[in-house]
């Protein structure tokens, strides 16, 4: 059985795409209260990453560990979205499935932490 939905090639599955990920984000933003939050402390350590960071690849570590987060938060927001969408009954697995990944966005606050903690004090130890 084939997808009707696949049958877009070339600019114009890439413009179809592009909509839908703008339609992922603005829901995500409008549905999602830990996106927000995530989003506007993106805004905020973004434009600082360039002033910590002394280096690209510093600088990389610490933008992509502010995107890596928001990249995390989606992922998870789907998972939920999905247990939600087939039941609100409480079941061991759906359950299972919203702590694993509560537990992935976690880590990834975590680490982005754990890196930013380190450039700072580098940054701010002369070191």
């Amino acid at each position: 059985m084939d997808n009707p939905h696949k049958g877009r090639t070339g600019l114009d599955r890439i413009r179809h795409a592009a909509g839908y990920s703008l339609q992922g984000l603005s829901g995500a933003y409008r549905h999602e209260s830990a996106f927000r939050q995530e989003l506007w402390l993106a805004a905020l350590l973004l434009p600082l990453a360039f002033w910590l960071g002394r280096t690209w690849v510093e600088v990389a570590l610490l933008a992509g560990s502010v995107v890596m987060v928001m990249i995390v938060e989606l992922l998870n927001s789907a998972v939920e979205a999905t247990v939600d969408r087939i039941s609100f009954d409480l079941h061991e697995l759906a359950k299972r499935a919203k702590d694993y990944g509560s537990a992935a966005v976690f880590l990834a606050l975590a680490l982005c932490g754990g890196i930013w903690a380190a450039a700072l004090w580098s940054r701010l130890a002369g070191g």
